[in-house]
């Protein structure tokens, strides 16, 4: 029995996707018309499970991509739709604005090649972010038990919450492909001997990217 589903939707193709650029609070300008398009066909897809097995919870990260992205999921669903601060992504700090490639350069990888390391002035560490975002998703879990939950947030974010549920592991060596406007489906489930654990039931869905449209 499935008692509590988190499922998460990363935002769409956004201006700084594009441009390679670091996309935080200060100089997001939000989502291309790719972009949108990605995200309208997953809410296509999402408004009609949403017509089977209600969700109960619509939650956003507050950065303006991912506001927009839960804008076309509420109006698609026809539900209220919250943005959680909480939920936010990395604090890029003085990185904000700056070319990806630069950024790396000079931090000798992306923000997990030095996990303890700020990628930037100002900026959080790779580990400390996971354990940030891992506190707000715990704190979430336990706020929306038996409930179905819909996130639109970060491709980081999506890892956050498999280090929370997975356990460490080594995050110079190993990581998850989050492409842009993909699922990822938690469930919690409880057994018919009362025991509960956490199941992937999928991790990085964009089959609704690919599919005929009416």
């Amino acid at each position: 029995m499935i008692e509590t589903e988190l499922v998460l939707l990363r935002h769409g193709q956004a201006q700084c996707n594009r441009d390679g650029v670091v996309g935080g609070p200060l100089t997001c300008t939000g989502l291309t018309d790719q972009g949108t398009a990605q995200v309208e066909r997953a809410a296509r897809r999402l408004a009609a499970e949403h017509a089977e097995r209600p969700f109960d919870v619509l939650l956003a990260s507050p950065r303006l991509r991912l506001r927009q992205t839960g804008q076309i999921l509420a109006d698609a669903l026809t539900m209220p739709l919250t943005v959680e601060p909480v939920l936010d992504g990395p604090v890029h700090g003085a990185a904000d604005g700056q070319p990806w490639r630069t950024v790396k350069d000079q931090h000798g990888g992306g923000p997990h090649a030095h996990p303890d390391q700020p990628w930037a002035e100002g900026s959080d560490t790779w580990n400390g972010y996971l354990h940030r975002a891992g506190l707000a998703f715990d704190q979430l879990i336990e706020q929306c038990r038996a409930k179905r939950v819909l996130l639109a947030v970060h491709g980081e974010s999506v890892q956050a919450l498999h280090a929370l549920l997975l356990g460490p592991v080594d995050q110079a060596a190993v990581g998850f492909t989050v492409d842009h406007a993909s699922l990822t489906r938690w469930q919690h489930h409880r057994n018919t001997r009362g025991q509960r654990r956490w199941l992937l039931e999928r991790h990085n869905d964009t089959a609704h990217l690919w599919e005929a449209q009416p």
